[in-house]
């Protein structure tokens, strides 16, 4: 959870958190923040703020709909299917021991 501060007038800062990252990743951050003219932790922000809209509209899309309308179309595609007889008993049957 993320520690919320007071500053010198007494007001609750917002919430902070630290994050750790490689260098790669420092300087592509730093380089889009310089040509938003935004700050690092600005830009890290909006990044977070933008990449939890895509998530949460991607977890949403693959919600439970999707696996009901597969296991719909599995079942009509059996049912579809002419039935079959089996042509008498199996003549050799096999067991494995584990």
């Amino acid at each position: 959870m993320a520690t919320r501060q007071n500053s010198s007038n007494g007001k609750p800062k917002s919430p902070r958190i630290q994050v750790v990252l490689t260098e790669e990743l420092l300087f592509q951050l730093s380089k889009l923040a310089n040509a938003e003219s935004r700050t690092v932790s600005n830009m890290a922000k909006v990044l977070i703020k933008e990449g939890l809209i895509l998530y949460e509209e991607n977890s949403s899309k693959k919600s439970t709909p999707t696996a009901l309308t597969n296991t719909e179309g599995f079942r009509s595609s059996l049912e579809a299917q002419e039935p079959k007889r089996l042509k008498g008993a199996p003549k050799r049957l096999r067991l494995y021991k584990p």
